[in-house]
């Protein structure tokens, strides 16, 4: 599944970084997911793979520390590209003539940077409230990676600094789904007004699956971890691989098989006749 996603995302950048007809606007949201969700790979990868691979399965913790950070940086990263993707598709739908002016290139590539940068000073604090906690015998975390709840329930000294903040990261990230939620009503609004509404639907495809991809496992884990009392440790576990597992796979094969331009410019590539 790894060797899977990162040659999907690997296609998708490369493809869109040959394509002069794919350099714009509406291409470079895929192009940062892509490069978002090799990010949460490769921040996972190398425990995921010596806990299911070796028997060595220990990290220390300054490891775990920059690993949870990478983790719930990209992570976030990937929640607010999804933001960004449903006011594009809002705006692409509500007023075509004028997407291109409103959307330019340098302007995407902006607001991908500020969200960038907005995502690593939420996260940045979380590293250094952890390294503060003092631990003492229970080594042993829930899941194959480090996550911040996780590490943050090994210590035996007060960490409501680390319980509150993270709770607010969390707000955080959850807020972007709200405004998702927000623009598809807009989006809905709009389209029960317009003739094509089928061309319109369409254009929404490829960011729907993307973002159940993305919410579902988190919102299923979330829910066992608080509502389930007599929860398998395994089901927790693949739930939480699934959660930086699977979005990296299919977010790939989701925009390849439901945008015709990257499919068909991807099977050129691939010296396959589009059909």
């Amino acid at each position: 599944m790894y060797l899977m996603a990162m040659l999907g995302n690997c296609t998708i950048l490369f493809v869109i970084r040959r394509e002069h007809s794919l350099q714009e606007p509406m291409y470079y949201f895929p192009s940062m997911l892509a490069l978002f969700d090799l990010g949460l790979s490769f921040s996972s990868l190398p425990t995921m793979l010596r806990t299911s691979c070796s028997t060595i399965w220990g990290i220390s913790v300054d490891a775990c520390i920059v690993q949870e950070f990478f983790i719930h940086g990209f992570a976030d990263m990937e929640s607010s590209v999804l933001l960004i993707m449903s006011f594009d598709r809002f705006i692409a739908i509500r007023n075509p003539l004028r997407y291109s002016s409103i959307l330019t290139s340098v302007r995407v590539l902006q607001i991908g940077l500020v969200f960038a940068i907005k995502s690593i000073l939420l996260v940045l604090p979380l590293p250094f409230t952890l390294k503060r906690l003092r631990y003492c015998n229970r080594h042993l975390l829930s899941h194959s990676y480090c996550l911040h709840q996780d590490v943050m329930k090994l210590a035996c000294s007060d960490n409501r600094v680390n319980f509150y903040y993270g709770l607010f990261v969390v707000l955080c990230m959850m807020s972007d789904s709200v405004f998702i939620a927000i623009s598809y009503v807009f989006i809905l609004k709009t389209m029960l007004g317009i003739a094509s509404r089928g061309g319109a639907f369409n254009t929404c495809v490829s960011h729907v699956c993307a973002l159940l991809i993305f919410y579902v496992p988190i919102i299923t884990l979330a829910i066992m971890h608080r509502f389930a009392k007599h929860k398998s440790p395994l089901a927790t576990i693949l739930r939480a691989d699934a959660f930086l597992l699977v979005p990296p796979l299919m977010n790939p094969i989701v925009y390849c098989v439901k945008t015709w331009q990257i499919r068909v410019k991807v099977l050129e590539k691939l010296a396959l006749k589009p059909k």
